[in-house]
């Protein structure tokens, strides 16, 4: 979306979020209630009061409902009734629930989408859905990211991952260079032009959102020992290093290095860099899971306003027992916040 502009008058300077509610099965609309709550409160420290939300997502359940009604606008995408409610479907068969809740669930994002395109909103926080559940409805996209990335007709679409505070020291920010994608699939991905075009996109989100002039990164490397000169691998040798060279010619940017995916996020949680940029998905959720328990955030760079998430998905098991807990949907919504207030534009 070339050329988007959201203008911000006095009021919009506090930031108002579009807020979808996931997968109506899972635990999106009760963590998100619990999030809101917590943001406005200043509970979670982040002391976020002031701003305004517009709730995107279907009408839920009393008591539930009453509560989403009083943290904000309501935009309704229809109601949600458990079509296998009492029937005593047999769970071993297709679940009648799932195409029912992944429209509802891919409706909301593209109107939340449309909102911030709009300006009727500054950034947009998704609760999370169920990427089986938005494909049996007919959205044929592995997740959020890719969906976005389609509504806006954005080029291009990074998931970041973040946690601003972790235990061992911190911040731990990461980027992915593939997403949902199988393992094996991974090597014939990875190339010198996705390397650099992705490196491109996060480092301007570093700037544009969390304010790092000359952003510094750090690659993770795909094989073990990065490869041990060839006898585990060769792609660091033969893609990582030419890509990596094209970058360091840049004065916007600063290659940190490439080191073993083992050691990588020691560097950069000792401060050695702002951001790893990592091969495959599980090489950096992993880690940041691990980390940053209940606080990680999902940031997606190259979309023309600010997306986060947070960093887990619908907890099915658990919807409705009241045990969910709301830490890294009450960071997402802090976090974008922060971005909204703070955006730098090129």
């Amino acid at each position: 979306m070339a050329g988007w502009h959201l203008h911000r008058d006095q009021a919009l300077k506090r930031g108002r979020l579009a807020v979808t509610l996931g997968d109506p099965r899972g635990i999106g609309p009760e963590i998100t209630a619990a999030a809101l709550a917590r943001a406005r409160s200043g509970a979670a420290g982040g002391g976020e009061q002031g701003f305004e939300t517009v709730i995107v997502g279907p009408a839920m359940p009393e008591p539930l409902e009453r509560k989403l009604v009083a943290l904000g606008d309501r935009e309704l995408i229809g109601e949600w009734h458990d079509p296998t409610a009492g029937t005593g479907a047999n769970t071993t068969e297709p679940d009648p629930a799932e195409a029912a809740a992944g429209r509802l669930s891919a409706l909301s994002v593209e109107r939340a989408v449309d909102l911030a395109l709009s300006g009727q909103a500054d950034g947009v926080v998704t609760a999370p859905l169920s990427k089986n559940a938005i494909s049996a409805a007919g959205w044929n996209f592995p997740g959020h990211t890719e969906l976005m990335q389609h509504r806006t007709r954005s080029d291009e679409a990074v998931m970041i991952m973040a946690a601003e505070e972790t235990p061992l020291g911190g911040p731990l920010r990461m980027a992915l260079l593939t997403t949902h994608i199988p393992l094996r699939a991974v090597a014939d991905t990875v190339t010198e032009e996705l390397i650099v075009c992705k490196t491109l996109v996060t480092a301007e989100a570093l700037r544009r959102w969390w304010g790092v002039e000359r952003p510094r990164i750090l690659f993770a490397g795909m094989n073990p020992h990065c490869g041990e000169g060839g006898m585990f691998g060769t792609e660091e040798h033969e893609v990582f290093e030419p890509a990596l060279a094209k970058l360091s010619g840049r004065d916007d940017l600063t290659v940190a290095g490439l080191l073993p995916g083992d050691t990588v996020y020691l560097a950069a949680l000792r401060g050695d860099a702002d951001l790893v940029i990592t091969p495959y998905h599980d090489s950096g959720l992993a880690v940041l899971k691990t980390v940053a328990r209940d606080t990680g955030v999902n940031v997606t760079a190259g979309l023309p306003f600010p997306r986060t998430s947070p960093d887990h998905g619908t907890a099915f098991d658990i919807a409705g027992t009241g045990t969910a807990n709301p830490g890294a949907m009450t960071a997402a919504v802090e976090l974008c916040l922060r971005f909204v207030r703070s955006e730098t534009r090129p």
